[in-house]
C-alpha cells in the first residue's frame, strides 16, 4: 500500500493506492493519527484502493468520529469493489462518499 498526503491549509487530503487489509491498516492509522490534529477536513481519495477489509473499515470509522466535531472527511473516487463493501457492510450510511 502507497499512502501520500497534501496539506491545504486545515484541509488535509490523502490518497491510498493498493489494498487496506490487516497487514497495511496500522500503517494508514499511523499516518492519519500523525497527521490529523491540526487539519479540520479530511479526504481519502480511494481513485487506486483496489480492496478494503474490516480492518480497513475500522481505520475509517475511526478516522471519521476524530473529524466529527472539526469539519469532517470525506471519501472521493471509490471504485465498485470499495462501493460493495461500503453498501454491503452500511458504511454508505456513515461516511460522506462522493
Amino acid at each position: 500500500m502507497n499512502i501520500s498526503k497534501k496539506q491545504n491549509g486545515t484541509s488535509l487530503e490523502i490518497a491510498v493506492e493498493g489494498r487496506l487489509d490487516t497487514t497495511t491498516a496500522p500503517e494508514l492509522e499511523e499516518e492519519l493519527s500523525k497527521s490529523m490534529p491540526g487539519a479540520q477536513s479530511l479526504i481519502l481519495d480511494f481513485a487506486n484502493l483496489a480492496y478494503i477489509s474490516s480492518a480497513g473499515l475500522r481505520v475509517l470509522l475511526a478516522a471519521h468520529k476524530a473529524m466529527a466535531p472539526k469539519g469532517g472527511m470525506k471519501v472521493i473516487h471509490v471504485n465498485e469493489i470499495v462501493q460493495e463493501v461500503f453498501d454491503v457492510t452500511g458504511f454508505v450510511d456513515i461516511l460522506d462518499i462522493e
